[in-house]
């Protein structure tokens, strides 16, 4: 972010909200991240500066209409960033240099607007397109390679979000 925020900024990529608001899984990797969403949401996510993009709000509002509501009022008060030419440029430079995969483009644009506004963290569960280790690595070196700092891209139990703290 342009401003000195007090707390650091969190961009949070829609697959974070859709596990707070989605019904128990009987998939044992998700029943395991619903609750670390939760305990983020409810006990970690005060330390930061929320911020999402309209990207997230067009993708938590598709599907079943009383979750996509439900989703949509968990960040009715959450600031919403800017998809920037910057952004879209960074987007499509992720594609091109293969450090997201063809196909992941919206994936790419949340990565572009939380590095293109200065986030200081990307807050994701979705390891196949974003939180990787060869992904990081090949996403901090296109979004470096621009002069921007890229966000410390992490899961929230990375964050803080384990319910073993």
């Amino acid at each position: 972010m342009q401003s000195k925020n007090i707390n650091p900024v969190v961009y949070i990529q829609s697959s974070v909200i859709s596990y707070l608001v989605s019904r128990p899984s009987r998939d044992v990797v998700i029943a395991g991240r619903q609750p670390i969403s939760h305990d983020w949401w409810e006990n970690h996510r005060q330390r930061f500066e929320l911020r999402v993009s309209a990207l997230v709000e067009e993708e938590i509002g598709r599907g079943d209409s009383l979750a996509a509501q439900r989703r949509l009022a968990l960040i009715e008060n959450i600031p919403s960033l800017a998809v920037s030419d910057e952004a879209t440029k960074l987007a499509e430079l992720l594609l091109t240099q293969g450090a997201v995969s063809e196909g992941s483009e919206e994936d790419a644009l949340h990565i572009g607007i939380a590095a293109a506004q200065g986030a200081d963290y990307l807050l994701t569960w979705n390891f196949k397109h974003i939180n990787n280790a060869e992904m990081k690595s090949a996403i901090t070196k296109v979004v470096e390679s621009c002069g921007l700092e890229c966000p410390q891209i992490c899961s929230p139990e990375e964050l803080g979000g384990s319910s073993n703290d």
